[in-house]
């Protein structure tokens, strides 16, 4: 299975017209075909020095396969919210984990 995590900054001056926006478009990148699970959400109140929570939203998506992943990355959803929402951020970190 490859576990793709994404981490979005986004910038403060955002409406909730935009926030909205923004939720609803990483809502359909949960239902691509290629996802096997999709979750998006805001940092967790969990407060240690080993949580890094600064972000403004995370996505949680599992592929079967790297292949599935690849496809997604070049699928209509996920590049339709790219072109949509790349203005809403400061900055995107991505973690991607092949599972054993």
């Amino acid at each position: 299975m490859h576990a793709h995590n994404v981490y979005f900054w986004l910038k403060n001056d955002l409406t909730p017209g935009d926030l909205s926006a923004f939720e609803q478009g990483l809502q359909a990148l949960t239902h691509d075909p290629a996802v096997k699970f999709g979750y998006y959400g805001r940092p967790a109140d969990t407060h240690r020095e080993v949580v890094e929570n600064s972000y403004t939203y995370g996505l949680l998506l599992l592929f079967d396969d790297l292949t599935a992943h690849d496809q997604y990355q070049q699928g209509a959803a996920h590049l339709k919210f790219v072109e949509a929402h790349a203005s809403k951020w400061v900055r995107v970190v991505v973690h991607d984990i092949q599972t054993i």
